[in-house]
């Protein structure tokens, strides 16, 4: 590889970032030209991002191999392999398909830009490039791919959760649950290695399981003892500290360690430690939720703190991923999943280990494994009654109705007096209880509480801690009413609180672990659950303000094509008059055009002119068209129509057009049919359209039919044509504004890409319909309409 053509990448500029704190984005230049590739660079770099290049399409593969970039801008015209070849091997690589690819290409024939999608390009420029034309559309299509793989992202997470768990719930083969675990976990990451490792009682470990791409060396089974790295991370881990290096060469690490990493072909890696709390291990529901943390998260080499683990968390060892082909910046996503499916293998681990356990009982342990049981049969009872509560809300996007249905199923399931929801005003720092159910107690709904009235309760919630008391008087907390033992738990996420579920039961109850954990999952659920209300709401106004922006668009078009048509006129006027000019100035001067060459040029000229100025003409008056259709402003002059005369007067003029294409032209139409009252000019524009598309895409030697006929009290009109296949997935587009369907037009006849989508609302607004089909070697367009 040529020096210019290396990896360069600049990193001084922020201007353009793949997210807030993160690395900019990383764009590929694939282009032979070396000024060409220099101008990118130069506008690529101004804009904030990271550039790599590469000279030729073999080049540009691998560095694509190599870097993963954001965004490849891909010459079309190189030697070896050009970029159509060179985007159709790119979007066969791994994640080919999700990385935009925009081709640059000096070809605008439409054969080429045909080419340019059907070889996989997200989107196209043409050169001489217009450089605000390419930064927009390189932000955009950043952008656009960025919400994409978040969204995917998450889908990918979530359902990886969900296997996962689901295996846990089914399985007690720690070693299956453990394996996959570690494969999905480095399918979800794409990266190239995942690990699960033990620690034994002297901190020196083996590598449990493993998932490694096959370039890489497998570690399985490695006996692995590292002072350096005992001294310095063990009590960090213990804590429940995550480690996140985005590149270990320079990430500061002791040179034991950076040896030991480096012998194992890693770049970049994320530590996740395997905590299992001993003093419930009896309870594995309680396992599984006490690991339940708050992680915040900062990307570089150095561990990031979390919430503290209790005394009692046993450091049993680490989810680890190495990515060996280059270094990488870990998001929070990535993190945050890891850390979840830590959190799920250390409830693998514990419940297979508790189940090994209880193998090895005997019948002096009868007793205790029949209170074991007990527990655990409540503990399956409140995983149902979770269950139950997710699906209800996570089904609603109404705010009420969710909460509503959490304190309703809480108060009957853990058959307490009384359960009540409040949400919080930050800013003016009140509660107010929104949604209630209770059996005996009064109803306190829409009472609002000042919070700085009750700073010992409030100020626990609002850091996002439940707490439970003992309610003595009713002055004290109104408005709870005295004499009861209360359960408070906030309802909050990673972007705050939003509010809290209060629980009332009688004086002398007290809730225990596994219903405080309970109440707290409902809680998630419900924080979650309101979040999607609320960003549905958001949605909805955003929607609303797009269907402002495209009227504005639709008003935009009509005024445009109305100021046009004036100056095109004009245009057309002076054509025709200039026409007359010469044709007066040969007549005058006795002289033929064949005689005077100048003239014979001045008409070709002239017949250009004219040719063109009716494409645009025509071009404005389907877009004026199109736009009274949309308004419901477009003019209807019904009149009674014999179709049996009107017909073969509108087909006139395609007779000699289909004979002098070779093309076999046949109308059929029904002996009988009756009267049609509707807009003879609509009706004219709908049939002459669909007759001149079949014009322009049969063959020679093949046949077009136009039939007529009277069926169920509607007229239907048929216009086939054979020797010609619209391909199934372009059906549905084939009334889209601006569409062309991508066949070679024989003849040359262009068009403005508007006359289907013309016909269609033209047809809707007669009140009648149109169907297309495609098959065999046939193409049939079919409309309908009401005779009255």
């Amino acid at each position: 590889m040529s020096a210019q053509s290396g990896m360069n990448i600049n990193s001084s500029s922020t201007l353009n970032t793949a997210a807030t704190g993160k690395q900019p984005y990383l764009v590929l230049i694939v282009e032979d030209d070396r000024l060409t590739r220099l101008q990118l660079r130069a506008m690529m770099e101004k804009e904030g991002y990271r550039v790599a290049e590469a000279n030729d399409g073999d080049e540009g593969i691998a560095e694509y191999i190599r870097l993963r970039p954001d965004i490849v801008l891909l010459d079309a015209l190189m030697p070896t392999i050009d970029g159509f070849n060179c985007c159709t091997r790119l979007r066969k690589l791994p994640q080919g398909d999700r990385i935009p690819v925009l081709i640059i290409t000096a070809l605008e024939d439409s054969d080429s830009v045909d080419r340019a999608f059907a070889a996989g390009a997200t989107d196209f420029i043409t050169k001489p490039i217009h450089w605000a034309v390419l930064r927009q559309r390189v932000r955009r299509l950043l952008d656009a791919s960025r919400a994409t793989a978040e969204l995917q992202q998450q889908n990918d997470r979530l359902r990886l959760m969900g296997n996962i768990t689901q295996q846990i719930r089914q399985s007690l083969d720690l070693k299956e649950i453990l394996q996959t675990t570690v494969a999905q976990v480095r399918e979800f990451l794409q990266t190239d290695r995942v690990v699960i490792y033990r620690f034994l009682s002297d901190w020196s470990g083996s590598i449990e399981v493993e998932s490694v791409d096959e370039r890489y060396r497998p570690i399985l089974g490695s006996k692995i003892t590292d002072p350096c790295f005992n001294e310095k991370y063990i009590n960090l881990y213990k804590q429940g500290r995550i480690k996140a290096t985005t590149d270990v060469n320079n990430a500061g690490l002791s040179r034991c360690h950076l040896d030991l990493l480096t012998s194992f072909q890693v770049r970049a890696n994320l530590v996740v430690p395997i905590l299992q709390i001993e003093a419930i291990e009896d309870d594995l529901y309680n396992a599984a939720n006490a690991q339940r943390k708050s992680i915040k998260y900062e990307q570089g080499s150095e561990l990031h703190s979390s919430s503290p683990t209790p005394n009692s968390s046993k450091l049993w060892g680490l989810l680890v991923a190495h990515h060996c082909s280059s270094t990488r910046q870990w998001n929070e996503l990535e993190i945050d999943c890891l850390s979840s499916l830590a959190n799920q293998a250390a409830i693998a681990i514990q419940q297979s280990e508790l189940y090994q356990q209880v193998q090895r009982l005997n019948s002096n342990l009868e007793r205790q494994v029949q209170e074991r049981t007990a527990q655990l049969q409540q503990a399956l009872k409140f995983e149902a009654m979770l269950k139950r509560i997710t699906d209800k809300v996570r089904d609603s996007l109404d705010e009420s109705q969710i909460l509503q249905t959490a304190v309703q199923e809480l108060a009957i399931g853990l058959e307490v007096g009384y359960c009540g929801t409040a949400l919080y005003n930050l800013e003016e720092a009140t509660s107010t209880i929104c949604q209630e159910y209770r059996t005996s107690l009064p109803s306190h709904h829409n009472y609002a509480v000042q919070m700085a009235a009750f700073t010992e309760i409030y100020s626990n919630l609002l850091q996002g801690q439940y707490l439970q008391f003992c309610q003595l008087d009713s002055k004290l907390t109104n408005p709870i009413p005295s004499h009861v033992a209360a359960l408070a738990c906030p309802i909050f996420d990673n972007q705050g609180v939003l509010g809290n579920l209060w629980l009332l039961h009688h004086q002398e109850y007290l809730f225990n672990e596994l219903e405080i954990r309970l109440v707290q999952q409902v809680a998630n659920q419900c924080a979650i659950a309101i979040r999607q209300a609320r960003l549905y709401q958001a949605t909805l106004v955003q929607v609303k303000e797009l269907e402002k922006v495209n009227q504005l668009k639709d008003d935009f078009l009509s005024t445009v094509s109305h100021e046009l048509r004036t100056p095109i006129s004009n245009m057309k006027m002076a054509i025709e008059m200039l026409e007359d000019i010469i044709i007066q100035t040969n007549n005058s001067f006795g002289n033929s055009t064949a005689e005077n060459p100048d003239n014979s040029q001045s008409i070709i000229y002239l017949e250009m002119l004219n040719d063109e100025c009716e494409r645009e003409i025509n071009l404005i008056n389907d877009l004026l068209q199109l736009q009274q259709v949309n308004a419901g402003l477009y003019p209807l002059e019904r009149i009674d129509i014999e179709l049996q005369h009107w017909i073969p007067y509108v087909m006139e003029p395609f007779e000699q057009r289909t004979k002098n294409q070779q093309q076999i032209f046949q109308v059929e139409i029904s002996k009988e049919l009756p009267i049609l009252y509707s807009d003879s000019f609509s009706l004219e524009r709908i049939i002459t359209e669909l007759v001149n598309n079949a014009c322009k895409y049969t063959p020679p030697g093949e046949k077009i039919t136009v039939a007529v006929r009277e069926v169920a009290g509607m007229i239907q009109i048929s216009v086939s044509n054979s020797g010609v296949e619209i391909p199934e997935s372009e059906l549905p587009r084939v009334f889209d504004q601006f569409y062309r369907i991508p066949s070679n037009d024989r003849w040359k006849h262009g068009g403005t890409g508007l006359g289907l989508a013309l016909v269609q609302k033209l047809i809707t607004y007669l009140g009648g319909s149109i169907q297309v089909e495609s098959k065999s070697g046939n193409t049939c367009f079919l409309v309908e309409l009401p005779i009255t």
